[in-house]
């Protein structure tokens, strides 16, 4: 087992967080993880909560939540051991490091999540809808497979539809309004960061993108 004092964190709090993700068996360091294939990706999962949900209703397919904050991730390896999940993982890496991570064309499935919008024109670069990500993306899936990217900003929303047409990807459903719609319900679940503000009005955009064969 690892003590929570061996990770330098001032807050007392996250120290133990760490220290909890190190000591589950489903989560992992980049540097303990084995290139493989997976069916479905979330990308900037957060706590996986959302993994969570679909790897429940799916046990069938392989999932991997992947988010650089292991204090976040170990929540969602704990829920998912609590409801005896042996299909996820939990994976601390960034997402330019996926194309390390995963077989190509090996996901069917690939989700982002509500990441940082990077508001700055300077910063879109590190938008991970930015045309060096979806390259990666694209890597990684099948000929078919699906990226779908769920966001409450209606200006990254737009600035991403226009890269995914940009790298020539295929727009196959598309909704300004998730929860006013006729869309599958598991476009539905609700991640932890999104059920903090639907109440409050604010709208969930989705988009779900196949890309073309080159």
């Amino acid at each position: 087992m690892i003590n929570p004092n061996d990770f330098v964190i001032t807050r007392r709090r996250k120290k133990y967080k760490f220290a909890k993700f190190a000591n589950s068996p489903l989560c992992f360091e980049l540097d303990e993880w084995e290139k493989t294939s997976v069916d479905v990706i979330e990308v900037g999962a957060g706590t996986g909560l959302f993994s969570v949900e679909l790897a429940e209703r799916y046990p069938n397919k392989q999932f991997v939540a992947v988010d650089v904050k292991a204090d976040r991730l170990q929540k969602g390896a704990y829920e998912a051991a609590a409801r005896g999940l042996t299909n996820i993982r939990f994976l601390r890496a960034r997402a330019d490091q996926l194309a390390d991570c995963f077989i190509e064309h090996s996901a069917q499935t690939i989700w982002l999540t509500f990441p940082d919008p990077f508001p700055r024109k300077r910063s879109s670069g590190r938008r991970m809808t930015h045309p060096t990500f979806l390259n990666i993306y694209r890597t990684l899936l099948v000929s078919d497979g699906s990226f779908i990217l769920k966001h409450d900003s209606r200006d990254f929303f737009l600035w991403s539809l226009e890269q995914l047409v940009h790298e020539q990807w295929l727009i196959q459903e598309l909704t300004f309004d998730l929860h006013d719609s006729e869309l599958a319900s598991d476009y539905k679940i609700m991640t932890t960061y999104e059920a903090r503000w639907t109440d409050e009005g604010r709208t969930t955009n989705l988009v779900r993108a196949t890309p073309m064969i080159q």
